[in-house]
């Protein structure tokens, strides 16, 4: 059953069981007239049971899972890039803390999979910016960006998680693996490695600072180009839109 329809459920009970007439004494018009005014309420519940839930963090209905836009507010955003960058690295410690020894099941695949509510906002948030922005988006989006710059950060140069690729990726040969999975061994390892997975812990500190910054002063650009030029998307600077 649809959690939507399921923590409608009580509300509709609720509103049916109070909203019921009383049986009169005798046949009267008033008394049918009331019913149609508990439907209208019913619905009005519901919608707004609905209406309550971000429709970014649900699993759209439509075709090919396009994005339900008449659903889709500004307000939605922000939550919905909180909840899938703290989703996202719950899915990454628990990739770096897995006791089994690294493989490219159990880490580079599952790499793969993760964050994909993090990356289904981004693909809405982004193309909606760059094509149909507004002065709420743009706010958005100047929030988000440092955030989604020190999300990268916390992944690339995630020590843990670092030494099982580095591990995989020594091995490689070893692996039988075909053209296509070695292939992402191999830049998954140069990604990490660009991105200052071999920086000392001071030096990454300081790169955290300098992708903070650029993610800043990069939006703060865009946005003085503005109407002359639609705002591009922002993507990290450590972690390719593909990875994110």
């Amino acid at each position: 059953m649809s959690y939507r329809i399921l923590f409608a459920l009580p509300v509709l009970a609720a509103l049916s069981a109070c909203s019921e007439p009383e049986p009169p004494p005798a046949p009267e018009p008033p008394a049918t007239a009331a019913a149609p005014a508990a439907t209208e309420s019913a619905e009005e519940a519901l919608g707004e049971v609905v209406d309550e839930i971000n429709p970014l963090l649900m699993t759209s209905p439509l075709p090919y899972g396009m994005p339900p836009f008449d659903r889709i507010r500004d307000e939605h955003f922000l939550p919905a890039f909180e909840f899938g960058m703290a989703e996202h690295l719950e899915e990454v410690d628990a990739i770096a803390s897995n006791p089994d020894a690294p493989s490219f099941d159990n880490t580079i695949v599952a790499m793969e999979r993760a964050g994909q509510t993090l990356g289904n906002v981004q693909r809405v948030f982004f193309n909606l910016v760059g094509t149909h922005t507004n002065e709420n988006l743009q706010a958005v989006q100047r929030e988000v960006a440092p955030q989604l710059a020190a999300h990268g950060d916390a992944i690339v140069l995630n020590e843990q998680l670092f030494a099982r690729i580095v591990a995989i990726y020594e091995q490689r040969e070893e692996l039988d693996l075909d053209p296509e999975s070695l292939r992402l061994v191999e830049r998954y390892h140069r990604q990490f490695v660009r991105a200052g997975a071999r920086l000392s812990d001071e030096d990454k500190e300081r790169l955290r600072e300098i992708n903070g910054e650029l993610a800043r002063l990069g939006t703060s650009s865009a946005r003085k180009c503005w109407p002359r030029s639609m705002i591009r998307p922002w993507c990290s600077t450590t972690v390719p839109c593909s990875m994110a």
